[in-house]
């Protein structure tokens, strides 16, 4: 059954002034709001020359890798934050919050183990007792700084690599003086120029032993510099050798007993250098088993063994540099891109490319596994939530879906979609995971594969059912080729899932046309299962391109869009019911309101107009010029997230249908285009001060940019949102284990519990947690302010207001 008329019952093709019910409202939506709403947080991704951790007590030539303090605490950066995590149970602990850019490089402090320095594109060098989570000093460069280096030769000084200034893509790595002098923020402006023309990546500087000389490696050009004779060394190497190899260099590491240094490169090959005191008496012996470019190499504490990694998700160990001893660990998951060990020389620690960071024992066994936001080639499936677990689904390893815990910023479980080995090989064509969708309850799971090799498609839809009993997804239905061309959208009818008969799946696709799949019983006895998909009516409309489907939300009406118009269909008849357009420009993306708002329904056009069309009337509501790229509606409320991107800059509106003015305008939210968004519920509703921010209430809107970087917006920090029991293992991880701590920890056991009664009664204004009581009593003394800074604001914090101050966002 196809559908090819015209406009239905009252269809509006073409808005006139004066029609309808009068001229469509045009919508306000240019006027920012005086405050804007909470906190943007960030869970970026790591990215390429960021430093990504720490292990404690660290040989000079390490750093840029994942290591460990006191191998109690793994730090690790994360955007603009240092995580601390406990690497006894990998819970996050801590965040060490305070730079405005990038977190770029971090460092234990080689005079106080228990003291961080971290560096970040916001030209600050920040020293941080990272136990108790405190900003001890600030340093002020006034240059981005792309990697941080600290040697115990140097007391009061580090090295950094910054750009030159007045030369585009040019660095150079300069020793920055950190002066002793009292306040927490200090200026740093007295530094040296070491080396010019270094690489920007902090895996292509490293010092050898005791800090005598620092290595750089940049395109085909070793240069070494020794602080003690003033004296800098060039090696070259060609382009290409005889095999055809390529010798550009990729990473460095030195030996931190011996006059040796490790180069890797970009044919695999790994060069061990020594006499490097002599510009042409130097020699080096060559390593090779990988395949492709080294990312990382990192010699042990005692230098007996190499560590090297790349795209083949192996840990390489050479031991005493010979091409003919060498351990592996294979099957880590992901390219490994950055390598560290531990102070002790016990663990080894590796960060890979899709976010994972893995430690491992020193006899290459693995140990533990942290585990964020996969880093997937290229997410194809958007932002979609499980109802289930209210964990957000999207693309993971390849062919795999993730669902990640947004409370725990941890990987719940992966879901293998595609179920065929992924060949790790660039340009060969492999099959991918692109679409995506939940029923209502969650019960059933819909995905849509593709692999595309001219000029054939291959097009897989499957469909999953929740097994209680195994508490995983379990493959139902497979349908080849459900559409002739690429599937464009899919959706279920959110109703009640309790009659498998209301169960409705609709997908739309490029050949034009929209399908509508139901749920069938096997009446064969020996059949495996009884319940099967299939293929109920066919729709389409004047031979266009369906685009976009949704439901409203008592799934009595489908929309779908085909290029510039929109159809409405009566869901238990399949009637077109009425069509609408807007032209000029294809729709882009359409969705229908919710609870007092359902009567209407919104579209974007790729020409910058959204669109509110009224469904009783059959006429444009009203109309407003933006470039929206993006709308979400928040599925407990009647409001609606649209994202615009304009002149390089992401904004956000959210409004109501029944409203033309918006609620809520976030302009510049960030400088990368934003892909995907989505609301998640809360377990608990927030508490809001003002109805004007009520679309913070009960949901949490996310969003994922080009760059792959997850944003929220949030009205607590994230020092705030850590558990109160992750806050408690940051303070007994740093105890020691003795007879009386654990006899301590038994008493203080039982008087909690005591407590929990007590506390259920008294309550009082102390219960607000005064920042000036919090300061006094977690504040080490030794880097307290002095007392006559502290008693006026003590004092201060025990008046009690008279007035309770409401919520705030902007």
């Amino acid at each position: 059954m196809s559908a090819a008329g015209g406009a239905g019952m009252g269809g509006l093709q073409r808005p006139q002034d004066g029609g309808g019910r009068g001229a469509p409202r045009g919508a306000v939506w240019g006027q920012p709001p005086a405050r804007r709403p909470g906190r943007l947080l960030r869970r970026r991704q790591v990215r390429p020359g960021a430093a990504c951790g720490v292990f404690g007590g660290l040989s000079p030539q390490g750093g840029h890798g994942c290591r460990l303090s006191l191998r109690r605490f793994l730090l690790c950066t994360a955007g603009d934050f240092v995580k601390v995590y406990s690497a006894a149970t990998e819970e996050l602990v801590r965040l060490l919050r305070g730079h405005s850019g990038l977190v770029t490089g971090v460092r234990l402090n080689p005079h106080n183990r228990l003291q961080l320095y971290s560096c970040s594109l916001d030209g600050s060098i920040k020293l941080w007792d990272f136990t108790d989570g405190i900003l001890i000093k600030t340093f002020t460069v006034g240059y981005k700084l792309l990697a941080l280096y600290a040697l115990d030769s140097c007391e009061d000084s580090v090295f950094v690599i910054i750009p030159k200034r007045g030369e585009r893509d040019t660095f150079q790595l300069v020793s920055v003086k950190l002066t002793k002098t009292a306040g927490q923020d200090v200026e740093a402006k007295e530094f040296s120029v070491v080396l010019e023309g270094v690489d920007a990546s902090p895996k292509c500087t490293a010092f050898g032993r005791e800090g005598e000389y620092v290595a750089s490696v940049k395109n085909l050009h070793l240069q070494v510099y020794f602080f003690k004779r003033k004296q800098l060394n060039r090696f070259s190497l060609r382009a290409t050798n005889a095999k055809g190899g390529n010798n550009l260099f990729t990473c460095v590491a030195c030996h931190p007993k011996e006059d040796c240094i490790a180069t890797g490169h970009a044919d695999g090959k790994i060069r061990l250098w020594r006499n490097f005191y002599h510009n042409k008496e130097y020699v080096f012996s060559t390593l090779h088993w990988h395949h492709d470019r080294v990312m990382d190499l990192s010699f042990s504490v005692e230098g007996t063994s190499l560590l090297s990694g790349g795209v083949e998700a192996v840990l390489v160990q050479w031991h005493n540099g010979s091409d003919c001893k060498k351990d592996f660990l294979p099957r880590l998951g992901s390219a490994i891109e950055y390598i560290s060990v531990s102070s002790d020389g016990t663990l080894y620690c590796t960060l890979h490319t899709d976010n994972r960071i893995t430690i491992i024992n020193s006899n290459l066994r693995f140990s533990k596994s942290i585990q964020g936001l996969i880093r997937a080639r290229d997410v194809k499936t958007g932002l979609v939530v499980d109802p289930r677990t209210k964990a957000l689904v999207l693309n993971g390893e390849a062919g795999h879906l993730q669902f990640y815990c947004l409370q725990s910023d941890k990987q719940l479980y992966s879901l293998d979609i595609v179920q065929q080995e992924y060949i790790q090989q660039e340009g060969l064509n492999q099959t991918d995971l692109v679409k995506v969708a939940f029923s209502a309850q969650g019960k059933w799971l819909a995905t849509v594969e593709e692999r595309e090799e001219e000029p054939d498609l291959e097009l897989h839809l499957k469909l999953w059912f929740f097994d209680e009993e195994t508490q995983s997804f379990k493959l139902n239905t497979q349908i080849s080729m459900p559409h002739d061309d690429h599937i464009t959208a899919m959706c279920f009818r959110d109703m009640d899932e309790l009659e498998d008969d209301s169960l409705i799946l609709v997908t739309a696709g490029k050949d034009c046309l929209f399908k509508v799949w139901v749920i069938l019983e096997d009446t064969d006895p020996e059949a495996q299962q009884s319940l099967s998909w299939s293929c109920d009516f066919v729709g389409s409309y004047h031979n266009y391109q369906a685009t976009n489907c949704c439901f409203s939300e008592d799934g009595s009406l489908l929309a779908v869009s085909f290029e510039e118009t929109v159809t409405v269909w009566d869901s238990s008849t399949w009637d077109l019911k009425c069509t609408f357009c807007h032209p000029p420009g294809k729709i882009r993306d359409i969705c229908f309101g919710r609870l007092t708002c359902s009567k209407y329904l919104i579209g974007a056009t790729d020409h910058g107009f959204l669109c509110c069309w009224n469904l009783l009337s059959c006429a444009l509501e009203w109309s407003a010029h933006l470039n929206i790229v993006i709308l979400q509606p928040d599925p407990l409320s009647e409001h609606i997230a649209a994202v615009s991107w304009l002149s390089k800059e992401s904004s956000l509106f959210v409004f109501k249908p029944n409203e033309s003015r918006p609620i809520c305008i976030q302009r510049n939210l960030c400088q990368e285009k934003i892909q995907f968004a989505a609301f998640v519920p809360r377990d608990v509703p927030e508490t809001v001060g003002s109805e004007k921010y009520a679309w913070l209430r009960r949901s949490q809107l996310y969003f994922l940019t080009d760059a792959q970087e997850l944003m929220t917006f949030s009205t607590k920090s994230p020092e705030e949102r850590l558990t109160v029991s992750s806050k408690q293992l940051a303070v007994e991880e740093s105890l020691p284990v003795t007879p009386f701590s654990l006899l301590l920890g038994k008493h203080r056991h039982q008087q909690s519990q005591g407590d929990i009664d007590l506390t259920k009664v008294v309550r009082n204004h102390h219960e607000q947690d005064s920042p000036a009581v919090k300061e006094l009593l977690h504040t080490p003394a030794h880097v307290l302010p002095s007392a006559s800074f502290l008693c006026p604001i003590f004092i201060n914090s025990l008046l009690i207001s008279k007035e309770k101050e409401s919520t705030s966002f902007f």
